[in-house]
């Protein structure tokens, strides 16, 4: 900036040099060359603060001693007192304040060598300096206008840089504040997964003890009936032992393959789904499990967009749903055809999905637990506790919500909420 400034200086005087010589022509050399002079000296300490060879702070009294010098030897030869160009010296201590305002001392000095420059002019005029003391008065009063602006600039800059090291220091402060979240929330994580994993190492055991104890026990009886070289008596009870140790064995394949499915942590590969062709295949498949208990009636708006969860995980919340509300009604005291409405609605901000059925509803008590890790209200061995913890894990992976109600004219309400795919094309 200061070899700018230096520079943009230097082009001014050696526009006036140029002035000063289509104007006068010949006829006065010396202020000709005063000019040249001092626009070549301030292109100099402009070339040498650029290359850093003199330092920024010394350039402004440097700037000041040159100006001083050379509006004092144009005064001098114009006049003295009486010279036209008298006024200027004024200029040099307010042009050193420009140079140097965050320094008070190179306005100081040019002050002082300005006021012995006034004096000197009338001396070698050969005037009394009593005549020169109005002068000095206006002059230095001038000059300490650039004395108050450089401390008023000083002032400014000093208030700027403590303003930015508040700033700074409210940011490192805000940052360490957000530090100090994040770690609190991985610190709340990881004793909410500890508490999870406790609660189904707790639910593994309970369930996984139960098919292993009877699978454990027929596998004892069968032991006995061989080691003692006994037959046993009835080919039915053997057929009977057979299935229950069989069936102890795939419910404990179905908690684990469950418990698989609930630990993974990415998604399917699919990253959007069709909620129209996905609420078509669940119907189809949910019908084909439910023979002739009823019927499933389909609303599906036209213009349903895509929804962020790939298409495999709605296609299997979708039926999981379907299945229990069919189940649901199958329990129902009496017997009752089933009549299970699967409808969708959508606005600019969310994708809706309701699974209503006619069955008895959901006890006030089982409600709040609906969703828990193996907990389920079926006969031992019909479900493994995790189906409704797995929906809502995977729509709960993609910013959506899975929720419970029982409706007013009675039975139960499941209602999906997903975020619609952005930028996507509507899609039936």
């Amino acid at each position: 900036m200061k070899r700018k400034l230096f520079s943009v200086c230097a082009g001014m005087l050696f526009l006036g040099w140029v002035g000063h010589g289509l104007f006068f022509g010949r006829s006065r050399p010396f202020e000709g060359g005063v000019l040249l002079t001092w626009s070549l000296s301030f292109l100099v300490l402009g070339l040498l603060v650029g290359t850093g060879r003199l330092p920024a702070w010394a350039s402004g009294g440097l700037a000041g001693l040159v100006s001083l010098g050379a509006v004092t030897a144009i005064v001098h030869a114009t006049g003295g007192p009486t010279s036209p160009y008298f006024v200027t010296l004024v200029c040099t201590p307010l042009l050193v304040a420009m140079f140097t305002p965050d320094a008070r001392a190179p306005t100081l000095g040019s002050l002082g060598v300005m006021l012995l420059a006034v004096a000197l002019l009338y001396h070698l005029a050969e005037r009394p300096v009593r005549e020169g003391l109005p002068s000095l008065f206006i002059f230095g009063g001038i000059g300490g206008l650039g004395l108050y602006g450089g401390k008023t600039y000083r002032r400014l800059r000093e208030s700027e840089r403590h303003a930015q090291e508040d700033r700074l220091l409210a940011l490192e402060q805000l940052a360490e504040s957000e530090r100090r979240r994040l770690r609190a929330e991985t610190e709340r994580a990881e004793m909410e997964r500890r508490l999870l994993m406790g609660q189904l190492a707790t639910g593994v055991a309970h369930e996984v003890n139960n098919p292993l104890a009877f699978v454990k026990s027929n596998l004892n009886y069968l032991e006995q009936q061989l080691t003692g070289g006994q037959q046993p008596s009835d080919i039915e009870e053997l057929r009977e032992l057979l299935d229950e140790t069989r069936q102890g064995v795939l419910r404990i394949q179905r908690i684990v393959t469950d418990l698989r499915y609930f630990s993974r942590d990415g998604l399917s590969q699919e990253e959007w789904g069709a909620p129209g062709e996905a609420m078509q295949e669940a119907r189809r498949q949910a019908l084909g499990h439910m023979a002739r208990l009823g019927d499933v009636a389909l609303e599906v708006p036209d213009g349903l967009p895509r929804v962020r969860l790939g298409q495999s995980h709605l296609i299997q919340v979708l039926l999981n749903l379907l299945i229990n509300a069919a189940e649901a009604v199958e329990s129902s005291r009496p017997a009752r055809p089933a009549r299970i409405q699967l409808r969708a609605s959508h606005t600019p901000s969310e994708i809706r999905v309701e699974v209503e059925d006619n069955g008895p509803g959901i006890p006030a008590e089982v409600l709040p637990r609906l969703f828990e890790p193996f907990f389920t209200t079926k006969a031992p061995g019909k479900g493994s506790g995790l189906g409704l913890t797995l929906c809502r894990e995977y729509v709960a992976r993609v910013g959506g919500s899975l929720t419970a109600e029982n409706r007013p004219e009675g039975g139960a309400r499941f209602v999906l909420t997903l975020t619609p795919a952005a930028a996507a094309s509507p899609r039936s």
